[in-house]
């Protein structure tokens, strides 16, 4: 059995570059399953497997429910980043947060400005038996550290291509 252990404080060290380093990196694809739309009836799979969720539109959009959306993988992705960001900094302060929760609340809505959508997060940290000031400054320290959060405020590199035919009959 594997004892899980969270990751070394060295991830807190400071990089100096040019460019970003990549630390990490995986895709996932989504295919648009029965109703050939990736939101109302796809599957998502991660490049190694970890991850393979049914996706579902809503019912509260008409749909069936029943799966995943890309909301609910939006907000448990960027709750479990701000925990543990939260967590690096409260181990290196000495601040036990052992009962520490991270709810993210991901909202789809239509765009005031273009009639379209988009998206907006609330994110609500819970620190039991932690002084309301000690947390506050751990929070806005955390808001800072965290990519999603980082993210959220300030944009995020996306390039978007179409990948180029496959000898499969695509045009």
């Amino acid at each position: 059995m594997t004892t899980l252990r969270p990751p070394p404080l060295t991830l807190l060290d400071r990089y100096h570059g040019q460019e970003p380093r990549t630390l990490y990196s995986t895709t996932v694809t989504v295919t648009g399953g029965d109703a050939r739309h990736g939101r109302a009836s796809g599957a998502a799979r991660s490049d190694d497997g970890q991850l393979a969720v049914e996706l579902r539109l809503p019912t509260s959009l008409g749909g069936p429910g029943g799966g995943t959306n890309p909301e609910q993988l939006f907000a448990a992705g960027y709750a479990a980043c701000f925990h543990g960001a939260l967590s690096l900094l409260a181990a290196r302060a000495a601040i036990p947060i052992a009962g520490a929760r991270v709810d993210v609340t991901v909202d789809f809505s239509r765009d005031p400005m273009d009639g379209l959508f988009v998206l907006s997060a609330r994110t609500l940290v819970h620190l039991p038996g932690v002084h309301r000031a000690v947390g506050e400054e751990l929070v806005r320290n955390t808001e800072r550290f965290c990519p999603y959060t980082k993210m959220a405020r300030q944009g995020i590199v996306n390039i978007v291509a179409l990948a180029a035919p496959r000898d499969t009959g695509e045009s």
